[in-house]
């Protein structure tokens, strides 16, 4: 994938997610952001994989390496380089990254847990990437002044079922009858694909 053709993100930091009691919120934001606006991503992670990008965010040293260091110094030892970090796919609320690696004389990619591949990309430098498409359905705008343009959300069909779940009886409990029939029948494409095409 030809880097171009892609969007290189920045880490702006960990928060407690709002979404998901116990989760955090890693935010990303396009690099060529201004202090004044900008895209920004928002991906819920894990406590462990916050504890370890956090670490690396304020610069402290561990007593004892941790697991995203084990593979940044096994590479090292092999003479492995992570080229680029690219999140390349959003389907269903999940977030997919792949690795670019190189040891001088093989090239492969590396399929990984979005967070992962961020901790690992912050200890040795590699730049991070999305893609177009991904940064137009899951990013959001942000304006120090406040005026924001209308965005685009995301789809429901990209939500994973409990999320879909969740919108269903808000919607019942507004009494939009029509916004939860829709969902409803996602959630039946979802969960019983013969049962939805009726």
């Amino acid at each position: 994938m030809e880097t171009d053709k892609l969007i290189k993100l920045k880490v702006l930091g960990i928060t407690r997610s709002e979404v998901q009691p116990g989760a955090y919120a890693l935010l990303l934001e396009n690099d060529d952001s201004t202090p004044d606006e900008s895209r920004r991503i928002p991906i819920v992670v894990g406590a462990a994989e916050a504890q370890s990008i956090a670490i690396r965010l304020e610069q402290v040293v561990p007593s004892r390496p941790m697991t995203h260091d084990l593979f940044v110094s096994m590479f090292h030892v092999y003479g492995i380089e992570l080229q680029r970090v690219v999140i390349y796919s959003f389907k269903e609320g999940v977030f997919a990254a792949m690795l670019y690696v190189n040891n001088g004389s093989v090239a492969a990619e590396i399929d990984a847990r979005t967070s992962d591949a961020i901790a690992i990309a912050l200890r040795t430098g590699a730049p991070i990437y999305t893609t177009p498409e991904v940064m137009q359905l899951t990013s959001y705008e942000w304006r120090r002044d406040g005026n924001y343009k209308p965005q685009r959300t995301v789809r429901l069909e990209d939500l994973p079922v409990e999320k879909l779940e969740q919108r269903l009886q808000r919607y019942i409990d507004k009494e939009e009858y029509e916004k939860a029939a829709r969902v409803q029948k996602i959630i039946a494409q979802k969960t019983n694909p013969a049962q939805g095409d009726e």
